[in-house]
């Protein structure tokens, strides 16, 4: 009889780790030969011309009651794609839309502190986990699970099995559009989420100074070489305005995303600039666009949400 176990004495967590490792040189198993039938004869089967491999998207399937699925990612980290990603999804709230926040950065999750929300996800009578309902979306986070300082040492495989199961093992119940906060980089996470479910469109975000701009680029052809449209490029930490005299600097130039943009061809959605309001709210625990909603950042979030609901606008009316 199988114990569950959470009824085990002095049992008080457990992790399991499915990999797909094999011991160094071990060879992996030969395919069984082909069964004969009397006097020789194979069976139709054994005839049949050589099929080509399935291509690694035909594994995608919907989420049930998701209508899109998109995600905010960036070619490098420390460019503000968690806060980005959380005012985003608020703005496209402020717009009327189901949303959900599915935080996948799993080396550094960070929508736990940008959210306040140290409690753990509950399961449902489907032994489904239940997302966090905090300032009106459904949120997930690998951190939720873990304590904030524990070090995240896991190799590729054990990072899509977790991704994996945040996007299936979770009853995000009925949204028209789940935001997917990715680490940074063009790593397994982001080809397992490409591969796992049709993905409507990416949002890349960048500063405007050229080391960043050639990150983003990487990300961009990443997109799009498995097929994910590219939504747009936000420029985060545009330009800082003092709030004492109203001087604007350009601190890490000025412009950079937009011409990215015009240069590749792709949308450009906003400019977002480097200001104290959005740095303390964030650290906090109280987004900009929810606890300053009248406010000018809170504007230019809305608006970036806009052109990103428009252009899913058909997936969502059809969904």
């Amino acid at each position: 009889m199988i114990q569950p176990v959470e009824d085990v004495r002095c049992v008080t967590a457990a992790m399991i780790a499915l990999t797909a490792e094999r011991k160094p040189g071990s060879a992996a198993a030969a395919p069984p030969a082909p069964h004969r039938h009397s006097h020789g004869v194979q069976p139709v089967s054994a005839h049949r011309p050589p099929q080509s491999p399935a291509s690694p998207m035909s594994k995608q399937s919907e989420i049930p009651g998701i209508a899109a699925v998109i995600a905010v990612a960036s070619g490098k980290g420390g460019v503000g794609k968690s806060t980005t990603a959380l005012n985003l999804a608020l703005g496209l709230r402020d717009l009327g839309l189901r949303v959900g926040l599915l935080d996948a950065d799993i080396y550094g999750p960070s929508v736990p502190r940008l959210t306040g929300i140290h409690e753990k996800p509950q399961l449902d009578d489907n032994r489904k986990m239940i997302p966090i309902q905090r300032f009106g979306l459904a949120i997930m986070s690998i951190g939720f699970l873990v304590e904030e300082e524990t070090a995240m040492i896991w190799r590729g495989p054990m990072v899509m099995s977790a991704i994996t199961q945040m996007l299936r093992d979770v009853a995000w119940g009925t949204l028209d559009i789940l935001v997917v906060d990715m680490p940074p980089g063009t790593g397994d996470a982001q080809l397992t989420l490409a591969q796992n479910v049709p993905l409507r469109g990416a949002v890349i975000i960048s500063t405007p100074q050229d080391l960043s701009l050639i990150d983003a680029r990487r990300g961009l052809a990443m997109f799009k070489k498995v097929n994910v449209p590219v939504l747009g490029i936000v420029e985060n930490m545009s330009y800082f305005q003092c709030p004492e005299c109203g001087t604007r600097s350009d601190i890490f130039g000025h412009g950079g995303a937009r011409l990215e943009a015009e240069r590749l061809g792709v949308p450009f959605l906003g400019e977002i600039p480097l200001h104290m309001s959005i740095r303390a709210t964030s650290d906090s625990g109280t987004p900009v666009v929810d606890s300053e909603p009248d406010g000018p950042h809170a504007a230019i979030y809305r608006a970036i949400g806009v052109k990103v609901r428009d252009q899913l606008q058909g997936v969502i009316a059809a969904a």
